[in-house]
């Protein structure tokens, strides 16, 4: 008898071994899996200036969907992964914006059905990155967005790192643009102060990421705020003086985004003419890490002037019509 419990005991205990031994297995697999796809992640995090340097941006809207699914791929796997979360909610923006919204904007006259199917779809893909950034945000602060939507502007003290600060710009980058592009969704339009509270924070915490890139934002943004004394002429200026400034000059995106926000607006069409003029003298080789930005910006530029008999009305004329939609710099790492 005890020599067969003996021998059941030593094959419970080779069985005890063998499964832990093929867990240990599967945990090494799980651990080795993780770490590949973590550091894969880091690499397109920090992909620095692969796209942002091209000169050819049909090229990169080609290239661009492989590499946001990619990052999709990755999160399914590494859910918390800051870096491919912030370059989630940046490319995801940064795609639509040249690739799905300016082709709405310039097909609106000529195919209104068109335009609205596409503004749709640019609704969407914000959103979309709006979420990646969400949850970079909650990576940190767990239950982040259920008090930003309750209460923005306590919500947003809770951010206090600077290296916080792109998820924050990126997060009401995408954010804001979803709502410039839901005219007929008023939930979504309610959702502003949201919008004003995390770019706000962003400003307040590095005034000068990326080059005034927040400055940029603001440009555009500022004709939209509600409950705020003062011209928005003067604000949309002093951050337009700002993004110049930190960008050198040499950056056509503030000189268009003063353009649409304020000349059109101030029907100021000798300083309209005058500001793109100088978007289209810049050149894109100069400063290599913006070269992309410059040459879909001065594109953007040309556009406009080709339209700017319908963008000011002669004296008289009637009202003009509604102002360009909502723009961003898009200076943030491809």
């Amino acid at each position: 008898m005890m020599q067969r419990r003996s021998s059941r005991s030593k094959k419970s205990f080779g069985s005890v071994l063998g499964t832990a031994a093929l867990g240990a297995v599967m945990l090494t697999g799980c651990s080795v899996k993780k770490m590949a796809v973590n550091k894969i992640g880091n690499a397109l995090a920090n992909s620095g200036t692969t796209f942002s340097a091209d000169d050819d941006p049909d090229l990169v809207g080609d290239a661009l969907p492989f590499s946001l699914k990619l990052m999709e791929s990755l999160l399914a796997e590494s859910p918390k992964h800051r870096g491919l979360l912030f370059a989630a909610s940046s490319g995801f923006t940064q795609y639509t914006y040249i690739y799905v919204q300016e082709p709405a904007e310039r097909v609106e006259t000529e195919d209104v059905g068109k335009s609205q199917e596409l503004r749709a779809r640019a609704r969407r893909l914000y959103l979309r990155g709006r979420n990646y950034g969400l949850r970079g945000l909650e990576v940190r602060h767990p239950g982040f967005e259920q008090l930003l939507r309750e209460n923005p502007r306590a919500a947003v003290r809770a951010v206090t790192a600077r290296d916080e600060v792109p998820l924050l710009y990126w997060t009401a980058a995408s954010w804001g643009l979803a709502i410039a592009n839901a005219k007929d969704n008023p939930d979504l339009i309610a959702e502003q102060p949201v919008v004003e509270a995390l770019i706000d924070r962003a400003l307040q915490l590095d005034s000068n990421y990326d080059n005034g890139a927040i400055h940029g934002f603001l440009i555009s943004y500022e004709p939209s705020r509600h409950d705020i004394k003062g011209d928005f002429a003067d604000r949309c200026r002093a951050h337009f003086q700002e993004h110049v400034k930190l960008t050198g000059g040499q950056l056509a995106s503030p000189y268009v985004a003063l353009a649409e926000a304020v000349s059109i607006e101030k029907q100021d069409q000798a300083e309209f003419e005058a500001l793109l003029k100088k978007a289209l003298a810049i050149d894109p080789d100069v400063r290599p890490e913006w070269r992309l930005n410059n040459i879909v910006t001065q594109r953007r530029a040309r556009w406009l002037l080709e339209r700017e008999s319908d963008l000011f009305l002669a004296q008289g004329a009637g009202d003009r019509k509604s102002p360009p939609d909502l723009a961003i710099s898009l200076q943030g790492k491809w």
